[in-house]
Formats: C-alpha cells, structure tokens, sequence
C-alpha cells in the first residue's frame, strides 16, 4: 500500500505519517527530510543556490537514504548520518528555496518513487499530484497559518530559545507562497485526495479519522483481490 501525505508546513504530516507508518508496519518517507539533505550538501559545497543548473547537477549526483522505523529515521547523504545537521535554520531555509527547482524535484522524486515501491507512507507537497498519483490513499493536510505557525515555533523553540514567533509565521507564509506559486509540481489538493483541516482538532482525532479511512480502502482492495482470485479459478 501507497499512502500519500501532502500539505503546507506545520499541518501534521509529519507526526500523523509516522504514526500511520506505525501502525502499518509500512516505510516511512519525509520527502522534506530529502530536500533538507539536499540543502545541507548545497551549503557545504559551497554551491551558489540561485545556479539552478549547478544545484540541479549536485543533486543529481548525491546519494540520500533513510534508515530506520518511524521513530527512529535517519538520513544519510553519501552514506554519512546528517540527520541532525540538516535541522538547522540554514537548512530549513535553504531548503525552501532548493525546492522549487525543478532539477531538484525531478532528481528527488526519481528517489522517492524508488523507494515508494516497497510500500510506504510519504510525506511532503507533491506526493499525490506527482510522485505518486496512483496512491492507493491520498490525504491533504492543512490548519489555519496561525496554528501552523504555533506548532512550528514549538518545535524550533525545543532547539533554539531565540526563535520568534514572527519570524516564523512570516517565514511559513513566504513558504506557503512560494509552495503554491512555483511552476514546477505547485502545492495543490489532488483532485482525489481526502482533504483534512487540522485546526481545533487533536493528533488523536485526525489519527483516528485518517485509520479509518485507509481501514475502509483496504477492505475495497481486499475484496477485489478476492474476486479476482474468484474469477482466475473458474
């Protein structure tokens, strides 16, 4: 099974898709993670990030993997551990900007698909638009700016205790802008996706909403399967 997780930054993607993955015994796959892998050896390259043919070529030429169960991921790049270098605010920012080109995107989703076919929980912006449009499930997670930014800031305030919540709202709405705006796989709803507003709504709830809907898909495949096999015997 392919579920596809999409959505804005700070929606739940993250924390509901490990905790699908979990429950699935399925791979999880942050996309967001890939690209900050991507941003991380743009910077230690020392590679001009407005050069889109040259950061295109490098992301071409690294190798990014995960590791690990839900709880427990880990990113290599060229078979270094950097998941926790690439948690940095200049990784996140350059990540932002990194992605929307779209050598990038192409190298990336090339990946992504590759390990997708094992059977897997992704997450990121284009997952069932692009990467994977035949996905067995298709989620779209959103929340209002405001509480999206919150959860953001809880997260970078764990690691960093000068962070400002402005700052970080402001940075998530040029994020948004950005994500909805580029020419390349822009952030939209897929037309068959199950969209999920968040706001006002605890992880349990939306957990539980989104598990009930994959259970309802896989009883759907199931009984196709059966019929199949039905028809094959006669």
């Amino acid at each position: 099974m392919i579920i596809a997780i999409d959505g804005p930054s700070g929606a739940g993607k993250s924390t509901l898709g490990r905790m699908l993955a979990r429950e699935l015994g399925l791979l999880y796959i942050d996309t967001g993670w890939m690209y900050r892998a991507v941003a991380f050896a743009v910077i230690e390259a020392n590679v001009n990030a407005s050069d889109d043919l040259a950061v295109g070529s490098l992301a071409r030429r690294i190798d990014i993997d995960l590791h690990g169960d839900p709880d427990t991921l880990r990113v290599t790049l060229d078979r270094r551990d950097v998941t926790e270098a690439i948690r940095s605010e200049d990784v996140t920012h350059m990540s932002s900007v990194i992605s929307a080109i779209p050598d990038v995107r192409r190298a990336m989703v090339e990946r992504q698909r590759e390990m997708g076919r094992r059977g897997a929980v992704l997450n990121g912006r284009d997952i069932g638009t692009v990467v994977f449009p035949d996905a067995d499930v298709k989620f779209f997670l959103t929340a209002v700016a405001e509480e999206r930014a919150k959860r953001r800031f809880a997260e970078e305030f764990e690691q960093n205790k000068t962070v400002d919540f402005g700052e970080t709202l402001a940075d998530m709405t040029e994020r948004d802008r950005r994500d909805s705006t580029r020419a390349d796989s822009p952030l939209r709803v897929a037309d068959d996706a199950i969209l999920i507003d968040s706001t006002g709504q605890s992880i349990e709830e939306v957990f539980a909403g989104m598990m009930a809907i994959v259970n309802q898909k896989s009883e759907i495949v199931n009984q196709k399967s059966e019929i199949r096999n039905q028809k094959s015997v006669i």
